[in-house]
């Protein structure tokens, strides 16, 4: 896995604080990988999920760090979205 992936684990992780997700989510960074969401947290990977959702580094960077609510990136086209919308909302909550 990429250098990006790896952080963007360590970042989800403490972000989420030791809490997992309710249910699997896909995360896929263009040019660098998937990682993946679960009750154990965000690790490295790329099995199936509920929802995969896929962006540029730079946007999953700025959803990760606050600066961009998932809600905008999606609907402004910086976020694709595949997959069960109430997982990727639910997910979105997780993030806030």
């Amino acid at each position: 896995m990429s250098d990006t992936v790896n952080a963007a684990v360590k970042a989800l992780n403490e972000k989420m604080g030791g809490n997992g997700f309710d249910g699997t989510a896909k995360m896929t960074i263009e040019d660098e990988g998937s990682l993946i969401i679960d009750e154990n947290g965000a690790h490295a990977g790329d099995e199936a999920a509920d929802v995969t959702m896929t962006a540029s580094a730079d946007t999953f960077l700025s959803i990760v760090e606050g600066d961009l609510d998932p809600t905008s990136a999606f609907m402004s086209g910086k976020l694709a979205i595949e997959g069960d919308m109430s997982a990727a909302m639910r997910l979105a909550q997780v993030l806030a």
